[in-house]
């Protein structure tokens, strides 16, 4: 039995999105292996009592865990926001299933350039960070490791030591995707027909079933529903969740956007429907077995290449019919299994064609339903989560962080300096303000010829700060 700490990013509640759903899951499947686990949050949760326990963590109540914990994983932001990570003994598995350096190019797309470029740079020390000191990582797709593997090479991690414990590198860096549950959904109560006013029994409901974020492409998805309901009468497209179930995530463009296109075309309330809370996880299979066929529609940008669109494994799941756009790991796979019907980007009427293909094609939508159903069968969460049951069986440190050798020096390390610098890499127009470089760079190459050991102490990183905030650079830390 191992003693195994979840940090999680986000909420961990009732209504909580996909970080937080694999948390969750991967406490569930650990649990269930005879490990003692805690799964931890920043916030409150609101779950009913579990098999593993679970609690809150912050600064001051971190280090408690930590000490009574073999194995701690973690995602996200929460090495960046609890540095004292790095220093722990404990075996870290860092998850990297969602590529945010890549997300956060498409979260701040519309923002202005200087904010772009400090969004970006956060992201990618928030990463360095990470690849520095995990024992084992986790992606979510082979597309992801190859991507992911560029990184460990750029941090030094892929090495003679770790090539030489593994040539593959999997036991540095394996697939770990997002599941489904191993029990089939059940209805539970009525959510969508004869709920929803204006859905009713005979209507073909196709759903959206997450939130609409701005890698996503709704509005395409709405013109193809107004395009196709001029043969189709009885077409609903429901979007399951708006929002967010984290307070603090912003509002997107493109949650907007949708609203606006779907009452300029006369659609709101008649062939589109947008539920306006987050709809509980134990809930989502009542709103899944109530559809005829999911959609999930999105913009033709790096981010697709390496996203993994979980709200898909929950179609599988319910044994639906799936219309996507292509380009991604799953839509690869509707395509190969015959699940459904992939669609160009930002095309209404491809997305028009597909559905009133399936719309009058019942038996089609049953064989895609079988064919889906099949395929989530190999994607439940004990199945996926197999690497990390292996590693929290038999928890050891990566061949490169063995107990007394010393960490192999990053070659980069990106500052503020190296995102924002050259002036001519912009327009004058675009230009961010100037800032003085030579203290920095300076100060910086100072840094890189400390040995390791300072340089993670905490007096040097607290000296390091007073000297950045002297410099105009409040705030920010270095290591």
């Amino acid at each position: 039995m191992t003693d195994i700490l979840v940090l999680a990013n986000e909420h961990v509640n009732r209504r909580m999105a996909g970080p937080s759903i694999r948390s969750f899951e991967f406490s569930r499947v650990l649990s269930a292996d005879g490990h003692r686990v805690t799964l931890a949050s920043p916030f409150p949760s609101d779950l009913p009592p579990q098999p593993f326990a679970v609690t809150t963590y912050d600064a001051s109540s971190l280090p408690a865990l930590l000490a009574d914990h073999r194995v701690v994983i973690l995602q996200g932001w929460v090495m960046e926001r609890f540095p004292l990570l790095r220093e722990a003994d404990v075996r870290l598995v860092i998850d990297l299933y969602d590529p945010f350096p890549l997300e956060v190019l498409i979260l701040f797309a519309k923002e202005p350039l200087e904010k772009r470029l400090e969004a970006q740079r956060d992201s990618i020390r928030a990463v360095t960070d990470q690849v520095r000191d995990g024992d084992l990582f986790l992606c979510a797709s082979e597309k992801q490791r190859d991507y992911w593997l560029g990184w460990l090479t750029a941090a030094s991690r892929v090495n003679p030591l770790t090539h030489r414990q593994d040539p593959t590198l999997r036991s540095l860096l394996d697939v770990v995707p997002f599941g489904v549950p191993s029990e089939p959904p059940r209805r539970r109560h009525p959510a969508i027909r004869g709920v929803i006013d204006g859905i009713g029994e005979g209507d073909l409901v196709v759903l959206w079933g997450g939130g609409i974020y701005n890698w996503f492409d709704p509005v395409t998805l709405i013109r193809g529903v107004e395009i196709a309901a001029r043969r189709l009468p009885g077409l609903r497209l429901v979007f399951m969740s708006t929002g967010h179930p984290n307070p603090e995530i912003q509002t997107m463009w493109t949650q907007v956007e949708a609203r606006r296109v779907a009452g300029e075309l006369g659609l709101l309330g008649t062939h589109v429907f947008f539920n306006e809370s987050w709809v509980a996880y134990e809930d989502r299979a009542d709103w899944l077995l109530d559809a005829d066929i999911g959609v999930s529609t999105h913009f033709d940008h790096v981010e697709t290449r390496f996203s993994f669109r979980t709200r898909i494994l929950d179609y599988f799941w319910s044994g639906l019919p799936v219309i996507c756009t292509a380009g991604d790991t799953l839509a690869d796979d509707i395509e190969r299994l015959g699940i459904g019907v992939t669609v160009p980007p930002e095309s209404p009427e491809a997305v028009a064609r597909a559905l009133v293909e399936l719309a009058e094609d019942a038996a089609r939508r049953r064989e895609c339903g079988a064919r889906s159903v099949a395929h989530a069968a190999s994607l439940t969460w004990p199945a996926a989560a197999a690497p990390l049951r292996r590693f929290c069986a038999d928890p050891r440190p990566a061949a490169d962080r063995e107990p007394g050798l010393a960490r192999l020096p990053v070659p980069f390390t990106p500052t503020r300096d190296d995102v924002a610098g050259a002036p001519e890499a912009f327009t004058a127009a675009d230009a961010p303000p100037p800032r003085p470089g030579l203290p920095y760079r300076a100060l910086r190459s100072a840094y890189r010829g400390l040995p390791s050991g300072i340089r993670r102490s905490k007096w040097f990183s607290s000296a390091l700060a007073r000297v950045l905030r002297t410099l105009g650079r409040r705030g920010e830390r270095r290591r």
